[in-house]
């Protein structure tokens, strides 16, 4: 149990400059880039997504206690994009058609030429 005594003496390290020293620096890099890229997911999907840090701390075995090994873990849960459907029909015999078989195929029938000859308009006085 701490004293008032104790809690003034302690100081406590920022987190934020533990980050920059884990792993030789590239812990912070990992994070700021998979951040970066679970917000542009998030954004483009509309879905939501999570970013984990995960940190084991344990004694070096045959030691006082005061040496460690620190490891890191990053797992990034991104959003998927739908892909896209596509809508088949089923034939009588079981295999898939873009058009529905039961649809009655009308014949005779021909595009129309949609360039229209250049009219002179006249204006009204």
């Amino acid at each position: 149990m701490s004293t008032e005594n104790d809690e003034e003496q302690r100081t406590v390290r920022p987190f934020a400059v533990f980050l920059q020293e884990q792993s030789s620096g590239t812990l912070h890099a990992e994070l700021s880039e998979r951040l970066h890229d679970l917000i542009e997911a998030v954004r483009e999907t509309g879905k939501a997504g999570s970013l984990a840090l995960k940190i084991d701390v344990k004694p070096i075995p045959g030691t006082d206690g005061r040496t460690l090994t620190v490891t890191d873990t990053v797992a990034a849960k991104l959003p998927k994009t739908e892909r896209p459907k596509s809508i088949f029909f089923v034939t009588d015999d079981g295999n898939l058609s873009r058009t529905d078989p039961r649809q009655p195929v009308i014949t005779g029938l021909r595009e129309v030429d949609t360039t229209t000859p250049k009219t002179n308009l006249r204006s009204a006085k």
